[in-house]
């Protein structure tokens, strides 16, 4: 790694409270950029202009990369170039003369109510890996929570006579959410089995923190045993979450504070899957709709 990357890592680390997510994705990227740049003989990445960012973008576009991900790259150069320009190493920033590829409109996925209660119930919650997966899943489904949030939860961060759950979000906010009474349930059997001793909330068979990779993996697992053969990630729950709040006639901004996102924008993103939920408050309240 070079110094101007780890140094801009450091920044991101200690001043903005990235996570370790973040942090490995902004890293693969830089470090993949320089390598690139050495390659080409086109120098460090601090001496890197426009061109070389083009072509090295082009380059992943001819790959087929989804745009998506090259815009991603994009956002990681500008924010890098960004940060030594405010400190002066720059003068300007050659990844703002680079214009980013235009991202198609991308719905978001999510079960139907079926679909998701048939996961729910897909493992069985006789041993303590099934009471562990279930619990897994009814907490994805009944708070939205980011799957490394998830991760990251200690057994403390869960009030169970409250029925809240306190995570630790990015850029290291707190927030609290609420859990439902299938989650608790399925919380109560599976701590049974675990015990009540100090530690990752949701642990492996040798008592250590589940990892973000483990969790795509339990829910990719029990998708297949519940019979859907989509794609179905924890992220799909995140939306799921959302999506059913939302058709049941949730306030967008309630569904904001609860999902931890920053910006309303972000949020609204669900609205264009709640046809069912437009279409029942049109019915209610247009005095021509019946």
């Amino acid at each position: 790694m070079t110094e101007p990357i780890g140094q801009f890592l450091q920044y991101l680390r200690v001043e903005r409270g990235a996570s370790a997510h973040t942090l490995r994705g902004y890293r693969q990227d830089l470090e993949q950029f320089a390598r690139f740049l050495e390659a080409s003989g086109l120098g460090p990445p601090l001496g890197a202009d426009a061109r070389a960012i083009r072509v090295w973008l082009a380059h992943f576009h001819d790959l087929g990369l989804a745009r998506t991900s090259v815009a991603r790259k994009l956002a990681t150069l500008r924010s890098f170039y960004r940060f030594w320009v405010r400190r002066g190493h720059l003068r300007r920033n050659p990844a703002r003369e680079v214009g980013g590829p235009r991202p198609g409109t991308r719905l978001p996925s999510f079960l139907p109510k079926d679909e998701a209660r048939h996961l729910m119930e897909a493992p069985v919650p006789d041993s303590f890996q099934g009471a562990r997966d279930r619990a897994v899943l009814e907490t994805l489904y009944a708070t939205g929570v980011r799957v490394g949030e998830l991760a990251g939860l200690d057994l403390d961060d869960l009030d169970l006579s409250g029925a809240t759950l306190r995570v630790h979000g990015k850029g290291g906010r707190e927030r609290i959410v609420p859990i439902g009474g299938k989650a608790l349930e399925a919380l109560r059997v599976y701590l049974a089995r675990r015990g009540r001793g100090e530690g990752p909330l949701f642990q492996n068979r040798l008592r250590g923190r589940l990892t973000v990779r483990s969790l795509h993996r339990i829910v990719r697992a029990r998708a297949r045993a519940a019979g859907l053969y989509r794609a179905v990630t924890p992220h799909t729950l995140r939306h799921t979450f959302a999506t059913h709040l939302l058709d049941e006639g949730a306030d967008l901004r309630l569904i904001q504070e609860l999902l931890g996102h920053a910006r309303l924008a972000t949020t609204q993103r669900y609205t264009h899957v709640s046809a069912d939920h437009l279409m029942r408050v049109y019915d209610r309240a247009h005095p021509r709709a019946r």
